[in-house]
């Protein structure tokens, strides 16, 4: 059985969906003002793996990341730049599903806007208000933290340490230094929506609790989101979700770590802020997925030169091992039966695998079992005798392993078999014709491609440097 490791309760519980064999599952998005950087990219990685790992194990997910597409620093950047705020999101919502399509991060079923969603984040404050938990002051509406008896839960923080450090900004007309803000009043030049207290927008907590609700109900199976969210946003998300409908908001609550860069934490002032599309220009996509799945998406992960090298090797291993088994496969005649040997020790890496996933999704470890499998994969292909039955089935597992980590072993060595193959093909030509210079010129291209070529008995092999 699955476990999740629950913020909520701060232990690992078997995963009991609210209606068996289905999932729901939203996760916080991004404020979209700007490209996405690595640290936005991690939380992307790891609950899309969560969502490919739920569905491997038969559930239908129904999976909702939300786009905050109006905010304080979307109306600041978009003055800055002297374009109107609609534009200035379209562009970088584009912008993030195209940099996380890179890393091969399925579309969510839904991906819900703010500015899409005000009748409901309307309605929701209204019913807050209704039951005393909301309050009208000077055009802004307020949450009555103190009032939500349990507030402080999640982050397990009590009411009276919250207290001693809170204080009321100037403008604000707070009963209690605690209360936080529902729908802010209409600043001039600023987008506003009409609403029973005027012109005005939302706080940023109340989106995520209306969208969340609109989309997947009362309560939801996994709410997911980076640690920095814990508190105050997913704290303040259970207040008024719990306090407006009477009912536990979500079951489960998974949060992942931090990353830093080069041992320090990500910055502007650092000058270390490194953004996706600019990682991308100097690190292959899975590469980079890669390096997010080899460790356990709860744990703080380090950035480095060094450590993105690493896990170039470690994937080029799994690849090259997935492509000697390929070749194999390709020149031999083999034997029909299965060999019993390898089949049991590839039921034994699959089951192996699964436990490391069932463990609160744990990468770090399935990423083991992947080396696992290429070592055993690697032996067999170079073994006397093969079952093409049993070859098949080695390449079927790295493909639905590789598979259930969003990693696209088998598209990315056939994104050029076909032109590598017919360059050697006229190759094999050149050197029959005794034009060596020829011959020598096409094995120059392919390294240049990072192609090496091998003659061996059975023919010309090739493999990825």
């Amino acid at each position: 059985m699955i476990q999740f490791y629950n913020s909520l309760t701060n232990k690992k519980e078997p995963f009991v969906p609210i209606v068996p064999g289905k999932v729901s599952m939203y996760v916080c998005g991004p404020t979209v003002y700007n490209y996405i950087h690595v640290g936005n990219a991690r939380p992307a990685i790891a609950f899309d793996t969560v969502r490919r790992y739920l569905a491997y194990r038969g559930y239908e997910v129904k999976y909702v990341l939300n786009f905050t597409d109006v905010d304080d620093k979307i109306i600041r950047t978009a003055n800055e730049l002297g374009e109107d705020v609609g534009t200035l999101t379209n562009r970088f919502i584009d912008a993030y599903l195209e940099d996380t399509g890179a890393l091969n991060v399925l579309p969510a079923d839904v991906h819900p806007r703010v500015t899409d969603t005000m009748d409901e984040i309307i309605t929701f404050i209204r019913e807050l208000e209704t039951q005393d938990f909301a309050y009208e002051a000077g055009g802004d509406v307020y949450f009555r933290t103190r009032k939500f008896e349990t507030y402080g839960k999640l982050s397990q923080q009590s009411i009276e340490d919250l207290r001693a450090g809170s204080r009321v900004d100037v403008g604000e007309k707070k009963e209690d230094p605690l209360d936080f803000v529902l729908w802010k009043a209409a600043k001039p030049g600023e987008p506003a929506w009409e609403s029973p207290w005027g012109q005005g927008r939302p706080g940023w907590h109340i989106e995520c609790s209306a969208m969340a609700k609109k989309h997947l109900g009362e309560t939801i199976d996994i709410h997911a989101g980076g640690h920095d969210l814990k508190f105050p946003h997913h704290e303040n998300e259970i207040a008024q979700s719990e306090a407006c409908n009477h009912t536990k908001f979500a079951n489960y609550w998974l949060h992942n770590g931090f990353i830093n860069i080069e041992n320090e934490k990500m910055s502007k002032s650092l000058g270390n802020f490194l953004l996706v599309h600019e990682a991308l220009k100097e690190v292959d996509a899975m590469v980079l997925r890669f390096f997010m799945l080899s460790v356990h998406y709860r744990h703080p992960i380090n950035y480095s030169r060094e450590l993105i090298e690493q896990a170039a090797n470690g994937w080029d291993r799994i690849k090259e091992s997935y492509q000697n088994v390929e070749y194999r496969l390709s020149v031999t005649a083999g034997l029909e039966e299965p060999s019993e040997a390898m089949e049991r020790k590839l039921a034994t890496i699959k089951t192996t695998f699964i436990e490391a996933m069932d463990d609160d999704i744990n990468t770090a470890n399935a990423v083991t079992v992947l080396f696992d499998l290429a070592r055993e994969a690697n032996i067999y292909a170079k073994a006397d005798h093969v079952s093409k039955v049993t070859l098949e089935h080695v390449i079927a597992l790295f493909e639905e392993l590789t598979g259930v980590l969003g990693l696209t072993i088998k598209k990315e060595l056939e994104l050029l078999d076909a032109e590598i193959d017919q360059l050697i093909e006229e190759r094999n030509t050149a050197r029959a014709e005794r034009n060596f210079a020829r011959a020598d010129e096409i094995r120059d291209l392919l390294k240049e491609q990072k192609i090496q070529l091998e003659d061996t008995a059975q023919g010309v092999r090739w493999k990825r440097l």
